[in-house]
């Protein structure tokens, strides 16, 4: 298919965008950085700037594609104003999905968030109801960033209700490649201490990359919701022994754990209704003193 990636100088989006390329797909790409005057690299994928908080620049870029993946976004709250989030999250999948339902585009892919049940960047701290999290779990944000990836949900459900378009909101988990699994994971793989609102969760870039992929390709009807995790957890401990000593009467409802160092968020509905079959763990770059293992600093694959 002929394939929009937004945000794709990010992390994700540029990871997605190679592995649409390679199984095939016509890949065009964009984001706010500007152009390069030169002759292509070999392999290089097709660039335009846009800034998609415009709608005349989504509608520009959003012209003639087959599928959307919209990653496109300020990453998290603490970093730029509220209103700065919240606004060019909002207002660029709103534009967005508002020209791929204009233009006939078949499949929309929407990156949204772990955060969006609202436990991640509250300003009045709370607990999930229960774990592992999954789609079902309460949605109760605070933050402007989790608020506004809540609301691009929304946005998807209304596309699928006025058009034939068909929607995948993806929530990634705490997203680590070669280069940041020593500095994120490997104090938690040290200390479990180390607490995280999504109960020592994470996936791998390479692994999200193949289940957006998964998404694009997907025939799935309507809008579907999937948590994209990688089932263990960061620590190689029991799951139920972490909850139960480190956060003792607080701790939320433990529910049935597919295996025993299971993660704190749920990837089962991803695995049973998108075929997603993560491949890569921590354990393949890291040791077990949370350093990174020699030879580990680059892709597997």
């Amino acid at each position: 298919m002929r394939v929009l990636v937004t945000g794709a100088r990010g992390k994700v989006g540029s990871a997605a965008a190679a592995a649409l390329a390679d199984a095939g797909h016509e890949v065009t790409t964009t984001d706010l950085g500007p152009p390069v005057f030169e002759r292509p690299l070999p392999g290089e994928l097709p660039y335009v700037q846009a800034d998609l908080a415009d709608a005349g620049d989504a509608f520009a870029v959003v012209r003639g594609a087959e599928a959307v993946v919209h990653a496109a976004a300020i990453p998290e709250p603490t970093k730029n104003p509220p209103h700065v989030v919240f606004e060019n999250n909002l207002m660029a999948v709103f534009n967005a999905v508002e020209a791929a339902v204009r233009f006939g585009v078949r499949r929309f892919v929407n990156i949204s968030s772990e955060t969006v049940p609202g436990f991640f960047f509250p300003e009045r701290p709370f607990l999930p109801d229960y774990v592992p999290v999954n789609e079902e779990h309460p949605v109760r944000p605070q933050d402007p960033y989790a608020l506004a990836k809540h609301f691009s949900e929304q946005l998807m459900d209304a596309a699928v209700r006025r058009s034939d378009i068909r929607c995948i909101s993806i929530r990634p988990s705490w997203v680590q490649w070669e280069g940041n699994y020593e500095r994120n994971l490997g104090p938690q793989v040290r200390d479990p201490s180390i607490l995280s609102p999504n109960f020592w969760s994470y996936v791998d870039l390479y692994d999200l990359a193949d289940a957006i992929r998964l998404a694009v390709e997907s025939d799935l009807p309507g809008h579907e919701v999937f948590y994209i995790a990688s089932p263990d957890n960061c620590t190689g401990r029991p799951f139920r022994e972490l909850v139960e000593k480190y956060y003792g009467d607080r701790a939320p409802e433990i529910r049935a754990l597919p295996r025993e160092d299971a993660a704190g968020i749920s990837c089962a509905k991803a695995e049973r209704m998108l075929g997603y079959s993560p491949r890569r763990s921590w354990r393949d770059y890291l040791d077990e003193n949370g350093r990174l293992r020699p030879g580990a600093g680059a892709r597997d694959d």
